[in-house]
């Protein structure tokens, strides 16, 4: 925990130099938090000041290297800056800021050919992409057109919804207040019926004459109505006879002579044939 304090402090004093350090609360988590940090930042500076040797090592090599094709240019060809037209100085500074913007070591063919091929593949790749994306932003589209339909098809039916819950709601507060209008109904109808009973009670009335009694000698007369009725078919056959005699005889005379006559048909058919 000392160790860190004493590099977060060290850290802080070469950060803001002369100016004081701002005053923050000493505890585990700020001295960690600032410990990594004063790490952090120690990296940092370790790997620009590397960059920073690096880049002035290769300025310096490109000096070196820009100084001997000068000599060369000024003793084999005879060529100075001060010599070349403007049209060759815009060309040789227009091949220069290619060769900068292409990243080359140099402005030699072979240099330049990789560089362009390269961004030839890197233009082609960002092409195929744009198509992608171009594809894909089509089917976005048509799937955004698709869920606005949905999103209306859907509103409509919220408010369809809507408008039938006003209207069941409309109509269950009606039922509520027949509910309530039949609830007090039969509350009161309920009440005259006590009343009613207790006057019956006090003025000693017969209990055959009640409701319940009536109801009760209803069931008794239909149950012996159904009993009546196999005994009414067991004396259909015996209504048509005559509770006389003399009648009963007369009857059965002309009985028997209905019996001689389709007997007399029935052999004249039989001969007939």
């Amino acid at each position: 925990m000392c160790e860190k304090i004493q590099k977060v402090n060290s850290w802080l004093g070469a950060v803001f130099g002369d100016q004081p350090v701002p005053h923050f609360e000493v505890n585990a988590r700020t001295v960690d938090v600032l410990y990594q940090l004063a790490r952090s930042s120690e990296a940092r500076c370790r790997e620009t000041a590397l960059l920073t040797e690096d880049l002035k090592q290769k300025a310096s090599e490109y000096q070196s290297e820009g100084a001997h094709y000068r000599d060369v240019l000024l003793q084999g060809l005879g060529l100075s800056c001060a010599s070349l037209s403007k049209p060759i100085d815009d060309y040789l500074s227009a091949l220069v800021d290619t060769a900068m913007v292409l990243g080359v070591r140099d402005t030699s063919l072979g240099s330049f050919m990789p560089a362009v091929n390269h961004l030839t593949n890197c233009v082609l790749e960002e092409e195929k992409s744009n198509r992608r994306l171009e594809r894909q932003l089509v089917a976005l589209r048509n799937r955004l057109s698709a869920t606005m339909v949905l999103r209306s098809s859907l509103q409509e039916d919220i408010n369809k919804t809507v408008k039938s819950q006003s209207v069941e709601s409309a109509k269950a507060e009606e039922r509520m207040l027949n509910m309530d209008f039949v609830t007090a109904k039969a509350k009161e109808l309920s009440s005259r019926r006590e009343r009613a009973e207790a006057q019956l009670v006090s003025r000693n009335m017969d209990k055959s004459i009640t409701h319940q009694a009536i109801v009760q000698l209803s069931e008794e007369v239909a149950m012996l109505k159904q009993e009546i009725i196999p005994l009414k078919k067991k004396l259909e056959p015996y209504m048509d006879l005559s509770p006389s005699p003399s009648l009963a005889k007369v009857k059965i005379e002309e009985a028997k002579r209905e019996l001689a006559v389709i007997s007399s048909q029935l052999e004249t058919n039989m001969d007939f044939k």
